[in-house]
């Protein structure tokens, strides 16, 4: 339990700096925006994130199925941006349009993937050591 915890504790930071870097990179134009979100706002967009990734992201994988077979697993983009678009909706202070969305959603899914590969290799590795 402690470990899965420290998976979304790094998962969390990690991707509340990618929603940051990804609203100064797609952002609105506005660059308010990150002022006035600040680090406390994009700590709280990134756990939204997470935690909508973790719950709603897999319904809405299965409810969009039919569209992701045929489009040969590209909508899955559409569907990460649509998650990125939800959090970033319900935190105060950061906004974004729906096709930066998408293109945040494609760096987050980066982010996550790294991570994910990193720490499988450090549990292979803490595995044949024993």
């Amino acid at each position: 339990m402690g470990r899965q915890f420290l998976v979304f504790l790094v998962r969390w930071v990690l991707n509340s700096v990618g929603l940051w870097i990804a609203v100064r990179l797609f952002g609105t134009g506005d660059h308010d925006t990150t002022v006035t979100a600040g680090m406390w706002g994009f700590l709280f967009a990134g756990l939204i994130f997470s935690i909508i990734n973790t719950v709603l992201k897999p319904i809405i994988v299965i409810f969009s199925l039919p569209a992701i077979l045929l489009t040969l697993g590209l909508f899955v983009l559409v569907v990460n941006g649509l998650m990125v678009y939800i959090s970033l909706s319900l935190a105060p202070g950061i906004s974004m349009t729906f096709l930066n969305s998408i293109l945040t959603g494609m760096l987050l899914s980066l982010i996550n993937y790294i991570v994910s590969a990193a720490l499988e290799l450090r549990q292979s590795s803490n595995a044949e050591e024993k």
